[in-house]
């Protein structure tokens, strides 16, 4: 079934609470974290009002909500007792990271409390398996420790400034999904959560009791820390290449995604995509590129790869600083860079399936102006399929014809919970019987 691609505006599950209830959490928070933990300040409430949402035209044209306040716990005893105050008031909490999630899933839908969770960045204990974080705690710097130990992440986002909290609550994939899958596919080793209730403290889950409070939004419960799992650090090489055509690039990584052992990382552009990137001499204006983060071991195959299939080797680089920087031009970034050349005229669907490049010229005329990026997956392709937007119908109505494709459509312009719905409101109903979590993420 299709995730909705309209975000509908609606009270259903709005939590009943009052201006003397926030009135009343804001003193108890100040109690609990002190003058400087705790603001109602315009500034404060307008940030924590804002999220990536702005790449989504009909997000960006709606009031997703405003917090009344914003607190900023520096311990993971002091976010229970925010929550324990917050339910024992009545009033709503929004758990955020840095906010720099696409589909409005940290701006509070009717306002109350923000849970500012930047604060809490300790990495507590790395080994050869796993990593133990705060859930503050940015994805470089998780990275960065690792490969200080000879170890890497299994993955990270494309926004490696973004939180373990954030990206467990809200991500999905990103560099290491090649080989690993998703986030909520066995990534989490461990979590620590604080339910919705009066009582809440922190509950410790490992293991396959984790795993259904992964890609939730935080509804079931605030993560405040986590153990993911890490693997032996390999040789990696960043790999550019240019194309004539993005027919030749796509195919092209469509061969390269084979290779044993599998790239870290494998990205896709056509030259108008490519054009709005940053300056780089890797990017050939007017050239499609292809660039991956690939093993060593693997490297002559992959150079092999690429220039049988018409293109040319523009660059072969190594390091941590090399392998980010390319992971930060990967899944929906290039689409934000074409956004940013060419502002307020396009819009992007996230999209899945081989077809998108076995079936190219059909998915890419199915919207106008259409043009790929390409991502390759576990297993399969991905790609952010961008069009030139017109009205939210446009949009609507092409979702039928890429699935008629045989391409998979998730769509960014909606705020809903999107894996496995019915599941997690069954969990959130245990978790946070007064719906107090995050409300209003139900379609």
């Amino acid at each position: 079934m299709t995730a909705p691609v309209i975000a509908v505006d609606t009270d259903e599950g709005r939590p009943a609470f009052g201006t003397n209830d926030v009135e009343a959490l804001a003193d108890d928070l100040l109690a609990i974290l002190g003058p400087r933990g705790v603001t109602m300040l315009p500034r404060a409430l307008q940030r924590a009002a804002r999220d990536g949402s702005h790449m989504s035209p009909i997000l960006s044209a709606q009031n997703l909500g405003t917090p009344d306040l914003v607190c900023y716990p520096r311990t993971v005893e002091a976010v229970s007792a925010v929550v324990r105050a917050a339910v024992a008031r009545g009033v709503p909490v929004t758990t955020r990271g840095k906010g720099t999630g696409n589909y409005g899933q940290v701006i509070p839908r009717f306002g109350g409390l923000v849970l500012d969770m930047t604060s809490l960045t300790e990495i507590e204990r790395v080994s050869d398996d796993v990593i133990t974080a705060q859930a503050g705690a940015r994805m470089i710097n998780l990275e960065q420790t690792a490969w200080k130990r000879g170890s890497q992440l299994w993955m990270y986002p494309s926004t490696v400034q973004s939180t373990l909290g954030g990206f467990l609550a809200g991500g999905s994939a990103g560099t290491g999904t090649i080989v690993h899958g998703r986030n909520h596919q066995g990534f989490v080793e461990s979590l620590d959560v604080v339910y919705g209730t009066e009582d809440a403290e922190v509950v410790h889950l490992d293991g396959a009791a984790a795993q259904p409070f992964v890609h939730t939004y935080g509804v079931a419960g605030v993560i405040v820390g986590a153990s993911v799992r890490v693997e032996p650090l390999q040789e990696w090489r960043c790999v550019y290449a240019s194309f004539g055509s993005h027919r030749e690039a796509f195919d092209a990584a469509l061969r390269v995604a084979a290779v044993d052992p599998l790239p870290r990382l494998l990205s896709a552009d056509r030259a108008e995509v490519v054009d709005a990137l940053p300056a780089d001499p890797a990017f050939v204006p007017g050239r499609a590129n292809v660039r991956g983060i690939v093993d060593v071991r693997a490297l002559d195959e992959v150079a092999a790869l690429l220039v049988d299939g018409g293109g040319r080797i523009e660059a072969v680089r190594e390091g941590i600083a090399e392998t980010v920087k390319l992971s930060t031009l990967s899944y929906n970034h290039p689409t934000w860079w074409l956004q940013k050349a060419q502002p307020h005229k396009w819009f992007h669907m996230e999209c899945r399936g081989d077809a998108l490049v076995t079936r190219l010229d059909e998915v890419e005329a199915v919207y106008e102006g259409g043009m790929l990026h390409l991502e390759a997956g576990h297993e399969t392709m991905f790609g952010m399929l961008n069009g030139i937007y017109h009205d939210p119908q446009q949009v609507i109505d092409g979702v039928q014809a890429l699935e008629e494709l045989g391409v998979g459509v998730h769509s960014p312009h909606q705020w809903y919970v999107d894996l496995d719905a019915e599941r997690v409101r069954a969990l959130a109903e245990i978790t946070d019987p007064r719906g107090l979590l995050n409300p209003g993420r139900w379609m």
